[in-house]
């Protein structure tokens, strides 16, 4: 990585990934790492200019207050400690906060301002190239943002060794599976292979109301469905996912406990060989799609709205029927056109 980094160490305190976003918003890029970083672990971080020791009320576990590692306190580099070791926290109010953090990262740490999308791409590209050489990658693409944008950066790094797999299981939305073929299949020369397995999922949901087993039905099927157009395959020897940093932050850290699980971290089936490619897994979904919009993705896939894992399966109110999915999902498109038509799909954030 070319840009220059400013640390934040995980001392427990919740405001950690918001920090990163404001230090990633004066265009500095910012990591959140443990507290206990080793000298080695330091050293091996690419242009670090500054370290954040950001602690708070969760900075205290089993009546021991956690602290930065020795050699943090040794490194030499500029150090900012927030609610730490009697340290005052940060503003409350925002443009005092943004000051303070601007003060510290351009005129202590003299860091450049060389954070952004265009970047962030050539470095993936590179990135990407040196871990994969000449190997094949092989991709889950859903259509959703995040395999999307993962997809377009794979292809423009290796090409027609990205092998995406697009698996239909009959919960998605109006005409999501057919702009994945169009996008990738058709204008961007992916090598797509398209499984249709609309019967074979609504088989296995008969008579299943309960969305947390919807969820594990879902989930264990498609898991099956991927896992057999893999073994077709010959060659592959890695494995492409959509994860994001959030994916990382909210699952948890050794000081802080597990917002949720997430199907992207450490969720691999244990039959699959295959060594990780995430390029977007330390970017948050704003930066996601920022990146998707530099690589030509449409504004209509980019800007999606956010969509559960099982798609229609959990937004489908009890027993799942083709009759209730297609409600569901004509209703679904309704909405959107109307707020579309209304100029309203840019200002709310959620719907």
């Amino acid at each position: 990585m070319k840009q220059d980094m400013i640390l934040i160490l995980d001392l427990g305190s919740d405001e950690n990934a918001q920090l990163a976003r404001e230090i990633r918003d004066l265009g500095v890029y910012s990591e959140i790492h443990p507290h206990d970083l080793s000298a080695d672990q330091l050293r091996d971080l690419p242009n670090v200019k500054g370290i954040i020791l950001n602690g708070g009320v969760n900075r205290v576990i089993d009546g021991v207050a956690i602290d930065a590692s020795e050699a943090v306190y040794q490194s030499g580099l500029p150090l900012f400690l927030a609610d730490h070791n009697d340290q005052a926290p940060w503003p409350e109010a925002e443009d005092t906060r943004r000051q303070v953090l601007s003060d510290f990262i351009f005129n202590t740490c003299k860091a450049q301002p060389n954070w952004n999308t265009e970047n962030y791409i050539s470095d993936q590209i590179d990135l990407i190239r040196r871990q994969v050489g000449e190997g094949k990658v092989l991709l889950a693409l859903s259509g959703g943002v995040d395999s999307s944008v993962v997809a377009a950066l794979l292809l423009k790094a290796i090409g027609d060794r990205l092998t995406c797999v697009h698996v239909n299981h009959g919960l998605m939305r109006k005409g999501e599976s057919e702009q994945v073929i169009k996008v990738f299949g058709k204008e961007l020369g992916a090598n797509l292979i398209y499984v249709d397995a609309v019967d074979r999922f609504l088989d296995k949901l008969v008579d299943v109301s309960d969305p947390e087993q919807k969820r594990m039905v879902i989930g264990e099927e498609f898991v099956r469905v991927f896992e057999e157009e893999a073994r077709k395959l010959s060659g592959i020897g890695y494995l492409g996912q959509g994860t994001i940093y959030p994916d990382i932050i909210e699952s948890g850290t050794k000081t802080v406990k597990a917002v949720k699980s997430h199907h992207n971290v450490g969720g691999l089936p244990e039959t699959f060989d295959f060594e990780l490619v995430e390029p977007v897994k330390m970017l948050f979904k704003d930066e996601v799609r920022a990146v998707g919009t530099a690589l030509g993705l449409p504004d209509s896939m980019v800007h999606r709205q956010p969509f559960p894992g099982p798609g229609l399966g959990v937004r489908c109110l009890g027993a799942i029927t083709r009759d209730r999915l297609d409600a569901v999902r004509e209703s679904d498109a309704i909405l959107h056109e109307e707020l579309a038509k209304a100029g309203l799909t840019d200002t709310i954030w959620q719907f």
